[in-house]
């Protein structure tokens, strides 16, 4: 049986660094990542893995008035090995979370909308749960 943990995490400060009137903050630009995992083999051939990875918000517009929030994923890997064959299940975001994935800030306009369009927070969601499952033959 062998077992392994790991962890990164990341702070950082990040700002330009000419003085503007908007505001010095990087729009997208994380102050908080933190990925960790777990692995493991067992007996019998069984293996996997659980991985997490955390953003932290972060300053959407230059004068930090608008923020994204955080979001979490969770994946878990399952898999056994016999001879030449791997067959593995792999479970990507297993709590299913609803979380961005990742978040923008700017004027659009939809139907209806004024022809000046509405400033508003634009975001690509976090893939939901998804199951893959592979067979593999070495050769």
């Amino acid at each position: 049986m062998h077992f392994q943990v790991a962890a990164d995490i990341s702070f950082t400060h990040s700002e330009f660094t000419d003085h503007d009137a908007a505001g010095n903050h990087i729009p997208g630009a994380f102050e908080t990542v933190i990925t960790a995992g777990a692995t493991f083999d067992l007996p019998y051939n069984l293996f996997g893995s659980l991985r997490l990875r955390y953003f932290g918000p972060r300053p959407l517009i230059e004068d930090d008035s608008v923020r994204s929030d955080a979001n979490t994923l969770v994946n878990l890997e399952v898999g056994y090995t016999y001879k030449r064959f791997l067959a593995q299940v792999d479970v990507l975001n297993l709590l299913n979370s609803k979380d961005h994935d990742i978040d923008y800030f700017y004027t659009s306009r939809l139907p209806g909308e004024p022809a000046e369009g509405v400033a508003d927070i634009h975001f690509h969601p976090i893939e939901p749960r998804t199951v893959q499952v592979s067979l593999t033959y070495k050769f």
